[in-house]
């Protein structure tokens, strides 16, 4: 089944590309191991893994030691270049400075910043050390930073002078920080640092440049990114240092990355993305990627490709459709001739979106699916392959998906079912800190399981269909409704609240909250921007709800647990489906 409403966007030949794809993918499939994608590391001196040394120093320590890998433009037009051995030298330090602080292999090393050089130099310092990187997206409110870094335990949060305002007040309540590293980025703040904390600038100038890595294995943890879910806070899915075989392999093939080109993805740190493709995929395979640190803007994003001659370009949904509302004579203003390759992830990619793509740029935008739990792109839409518009690809080399029934037994081709894949690939997620009973719970009858329904068709091209759950892609943002009803219910206004994900032309989903009032509490548009506000504050603007309805109560089960699927039925007007289950009014 394909959709017949667009037609499928073919491509020339192998031989006939002008760079020839790195994956011939008629031929990929036959005979492949990742034991062979394996010998492609370079491994540690004497043996063991580190991400670190497989994304820097292996290139510092040969021919690319003084090509550029990261260009970086500050959000007020400042441009700095760091080179491979640049890399080397400043992550070496601040894996000293860790060291200084007495941090030792597995300890939790948090990094809550925008996108300035020193994070990169913090995080990979911190995979150096041995630690383990929890990366957070800058624009969370102080309840997100403050249940992850309590769940993990973080020793050592990293960030800068207005993050660590921002969240001022939940320090006190992480009883396992013992410091604070504050980047001051060329003191643009005048009044940086708390008696308690330390300048990032200063550790880094006392710490020596030399530095030998902590020995790591494959199997040792090595990153930790949160994921929501349904019911609970959002748990730590962790990442081992053997997933970089697969982020550096998935950006030769999916992403189309080779040694010549300049590379943007423009995804956040905070976010899987921001680290498997803004950090190790592109430096693993030792090219130069840019850095931008401002936020979107049509015409700054166009400038960007253009001044830096970006040619291999990664982006999200929600971006691309921003783009295509800004119109098509604005990327008419800029030369971007130099872009030979563009791809999208985060969220299903709008056939519309892919179309567009080919239009305006000459080349369709190239979707691809993953899922924090896998760590690294799992199908994609390949170079060298017809991409039909809508449609997530075929799964990469060494990858097993497959569309299953509620019994796990697949279902012929065409039709939906339950998304899963067999267990065993390279950069799975090996557990969710301090919860083996969710972890778990995500695999059965051999295979794991994704929430995600799909269907795929007579030529193995896989479709996605929708959540399994009703977890909110809000822009990309994985959202569990949970937290954002837990923030809400802090008003002192909210006796209960029911969240879910309401449809949207631009971001997929908006977040949309359904509200009760306590005695005493009147509903108007006041009371309404007010609870707004006040979700904004604690979560952040991404994930607090866009829309809010006050109800007199909400529908639940006869347990007690709000019905969810009712409420959005009931919001979009589809059939409310059996309610056999639901509490007597």
């Amino acid at each position: 089944m394909t959709d017949e409403t667009f037609s499928p966007i073919t491509k020339p030949s192998h031989e006939q590309f002008d760079v020839k794809p790195n994956l011939h993918l008629e031929n990929s499939y036959k005979d492949f191991t990742w034991e062979s994608m394996y010998d492609q590391l370079d491994w540690l001196p004497g043996g063991g893994l580190n991400k670190a040394h497989e994304a820097i120093d292996r290139h510092a320590n040969g021919r690319n030691r003084d090509k550029i890998a990261m260009i970086w433009e500050g959000k007020n037009g400042e441009r700095e270049d760091y080179t491979f051995g640049d890399m080397k030298r400043l992550t070496n330090k601040f894996a000293n400075v860790l060291q200084s602080l007495g941090i030792e292999k597995g300890d939790r090393v948090f990094i809550f910043m925008d996108r300035l050089p020193e994070l990169y130099v913090a995080f990979f310092g911190a995979l150096k050390a041995g630690a383990v990187v929890g990366p957070l997206f800058s624009a969370f409110g102080p309840e997100p930073v403050r249940d992850r870094m309590q769940d993990s335990g973080a020793k050592v949060l990293v960030t800068q002078p207005d993050l660590r305002r921002k969240i001022s007040g939940i320090i006190p309540e992480l009883f396992e920080l013992q410091h604070i590293l504050i980047v001051n980025k060329d003191e643009r703040d005048p009044n940086p640092i708390d008696a308690q904390d330390l300048s990032y600038d200063e550790e880094m100038g006392k710490a020596p440049a030399d530095f030998t890595t902590v020995v790591t294995g494959q199997y040792d943890y090595s990153i930790m990114h949160y994921t929501s879910g349904t019911t609970g806070k959002p748990k730590g899915a962790v990442h081992r240092h053997q997933a970089v075989v697969q982020q550096m392999a998935t950006g030769k093939w999916a992403l189309d990355l080779h040694e010549d080109d300049v590379y943007w993805c423009t995804a956040d740190p905070g976010w899987v993305t921001g680290t498997s493709y803004g950090m190790l995929a592109p430096w693993t395979n030792g090219l130069t990627q840019l850095i931008y640190e401002g936020g979107f803007s049509a015409s700054r994003w166009y400038e960007q490709i253009q001044k830096h001659k970006v040619t291999v370009w990664y982006t999200a949904p929600t971006a691309i459709r921003m783009l295509m509302k800004a119109g098509e004579e604005v990327p008419g203003r800029f030369d971007l001739s130099t872009l030979r390759y563009m791809c999208s992830v985060g969220e299903p990619l709008n056939p519309e979106a892919v179309v567009w793509g080919d239009e305006v740029f000459g080349m369709p935008f190239h979707d691809n699916w993953w899922q924090t739990e896998t760590g690294a792109i799992m199908c994609a839409n390949f170079p060298s392959m017809e991409v039909r518009p809508g449609s997530m690809g075929k799964p990469i080399p060494g990858v097993e998906l497959a569309i299953v029934n509620e019994d796990f037994e697949q279902v012929p081709d065409g039709e939906d079912g339950n998304l899963v894949v067999k267990p065993g690939w390279p950069s799975m997620f090996h557990g969710y800190w301090n919860n083996s009973e969710m972890y778990n719970s995500r695999f059965r009858k051999g295979w794991y399981i994704t929430g995600d329904t799909a269907r795929r068709d007579e030529d193995g091209y896989f479709w996605f269909v929708g959540r399994a759950d009703d977890v909110i892609n809000t822009a990309g943002h994985l959202v569990g409704p949970f937290e954002v009803e837990s923030a809400l219910i802090e008003h002192p206004a909210v006796a209960e609240a029911g969240v879910i994900g309401k449809p949207d032309p631009i971001a997929m989903e908006i977040v949309k909250a359904f509200v009760s009032l306590k005695d005493g509490y009147e509903e108007s548009t006041k009371l309404r921007n007010e609870i707004m506000r006040f979700a904004r504050e604690k979560l952040s603007a991404a994930v607090a709800p866009r829309e809010i309805d006050f109800i007199p109560s909400l529908p639940k089960t006869r347990s007690g647990k709000i019905m969810r699927r009712l409420l959005k039925a009931r919001e979009l007007g589809l059939p409310e489906g059996d309610t056999s289950t639901l509490e007597d009014d």
